[in-house]
């Protein structure tokens, strides 16, 4: 989270005092509100606030018609709910190589594409955009549905456009360690009607038919699925927030331009699908070697190397490794007979683990000083030095 005060504290006291916390309510209406200002902010036609980013993919995948029997291509660095969600559906992640942009890699995803393969899931690391027209191309050509994890990018754009909206449906997150925050959170966006009516009722169908006129004009008979309902003090903070987001990325990039020109061409920045669509909430640095980026991370304050951030690597996935998709053996998408089990292992994709290994990301401040600029790039430079 980068900046939350009076004014989100301000929006949860109006909720507590209109005594009204349930989203379909004749009083704020947050949600209602929320759900209209990021359709107006990103352009798209259709929105859902639910609990999590997962929560965002998994309801967009049954919005897709993805069930057991279909393959979704993931990238292999991206943290693991993104898998989950493909497994929570009953399909198949199938997992494909990183380019030297940190992103999925659409010559992999081509390779990976097999006649059980319904939707590319790209996703949009540490703020910085996929390569899109790339991806959308694939899917054109093979008749393939897109589904934009942007998680971890509100507001970074490919070619002019909001990534999540770029796709059929995107996904986005609002937990605690993403660029606009109420602690969780997260929401669907997308311009298909039916994907949206599917996963309307998918993620609140314990709800969605007796509370308010939710369904008015659908087409889609309601059916059981999960509750993935959100709450009014979330949608207050998140309206507020949403407020704050143009200055937040506005700055990010600002401070992240003052900091590549101060490292001058002493760093090697990672190449960029579209620079000037980042969020910049991080700076990726590459080398020749994993030793001189674990060296550089020794020496640096709050630097990592991808490779040891856990979860957010495929190999780390214990349970998608390890083929366990649900508790109960008749749930469990990987026993399931209509699915063609992908064989997973640690070194399934040698490219990614290499190009993992030889970079270090460091976080941007939107709020930095020009002091503190300068004082965190003669750090950097003296870590490059070693």
């Amino acid at each position: 989270m980068y900046r939350i005060g009076q004014e989100e504290k301000d929006a949860v006291a109006r909720v507590i005092d209109s005594r009204e916390l349930f989203k379909v309510n004749g009083g704020p209406q947050e949600t209602y509100h929320f759900e209209e200002e990021l359709k107006a902010y990103f352009h798209t036609e259709n929105t859902i606030l639910m609990t999590s980013g997962q929560a965002a993919l998994t309801s967009a995948l049954i919005g897709m018609g993805v069930g057991p029997g279909d393959e979704v291509i993931v990238p292999a660095y991206t943290y693991i709910a993104t898998a989950m969600a493909v497994v929570a559906v009953g399909a198949m992640p199938v997992i494909a190589e990183i380019d030297d942009t940190l992103m999925i890699d659409p010559i992999d995803i081509e390779r990976k594409i097999s006649d059980r393969t319904k939707v590319i899931l790209p996703v949009h690391m540490q703020g910085y955009p996929c390569n899109m027209d790339a991806i959308m191309a694939i899917a054109k050509k093979h008749n393939l549905l897109v589904l934009e994890d942007a998680c971890q990018a509100a507001g970074s754009s490919f070619g002019g456009k909001f990534v999540g909206t770029i796709g059929n449906a995107g996904a986005f997150s609002f937990n605690f360690f993403k660029i606009i925050s109420a602690g969780e959170g997260g929401a669907l966006l997308t311009n298909d009607r039916t994907l949206f009516e599917r996963a309307l009722i998918y993620h609140d169908s314990s709800a969605i038919a007796y509370f308010g006129n939710q369904l008015d004009s659908f087409s889609t008979t309601p059916f059981c699925g999960v509750e993935y309902r959100t709450n009014e003090i979330t949608a207050a903070i998140l309206r507020e927030q949403l407020k704050k987001l143009d200055g937040i990325v506005h700055d990010l990039r600002k401070n992240k331009k003052l900091l590549c020109q101060a490292l001058g061409d002493k760093a090697r920045l990672i190449p960029s699908n579209d620079p000037n669509g980042e969020s910049a909430m991080n700076c990726t640095l590459r080398f020749d070697s994993a030793e001189e980026a674990d060296r550089f991370v020794k020496t640096v304050s709050g630097a990592t190397v991808p490779i040891n951030t856990g979860k957010h690597v495929y190999s780390n996935w214990d349970v998608i490794m390890e083929k366990r998709g649900a508790f109960h053996p008749a749930m469990d998408p990987f026993r399931m007979a209509a699915n063609r089990v992908p064989d997973y292992a640690p070194d399934m994709c040698p490219k990614t683990l290499d190009i993992l290994s030889r970079c270090a990301h460091f976080g941007i401040n939107p709020d930095w000083t020009e002091a503190d600029i300068e004082a965190r790039a003669k750090e950097i430079l003296r870590g490059l030095k070693g």
